[in-house]
């Protein structure tokens, strides 16, 4: 079956940076659509960025000039630099691939979450 697996998130004190990845395996083809979403205790998910299968990107306006994502689409993996971090970007962070072609058909999927920390 598609697996998302991330890795990256812990704790960073406020201005420092982290980096996330997130590799997508099990007979993955092609991916349409990349993103990181985010959820804070007691808040809903929300998106955070996304890049779209000919490197087009959005973010949301709260990461806007902190955040940067990318992808190398050879290892199906998608990356989310984040600088300038505040405490209000702590939070689970989700990998998530849309538009999956895979040995399985098509797809969407998420990964489990990752932890991200921003605090002194």
């Amino acid at each position: 079956q598609v697996q998302l697996v991330e890795s990256g998130g812990g704790l960073v004190q406020p201005g420092g940076s982290l980096r996330l990845s997130c590799a997508a395996s099990g007979g993955v083809f092609s991916i349409s659509t990349m993103g990181w979403y985010r959820q804070a205790p007691g808040k809903q998910r929300e998106l955070v960025a996304r890049i779209f299968n000919r490197d087009t990107t959005n973010y949301a306006a709260s990461v806007k000039g902190r955040f940067t994502i990318s992808r190398d689409n050879a290892k199906n993996t998608v990356y989310l630099q984040m600088n300038s971090l505040k405490p209000e970007d702590t939070a689970v962070y989700f990998c998530n691939a849309a538009g999956v072609r895979s040995s399985y058909g098509l797809g969407d999927y998420w990964g489990q979450g990752t932890q991200v920390n921003v605090s002194s």
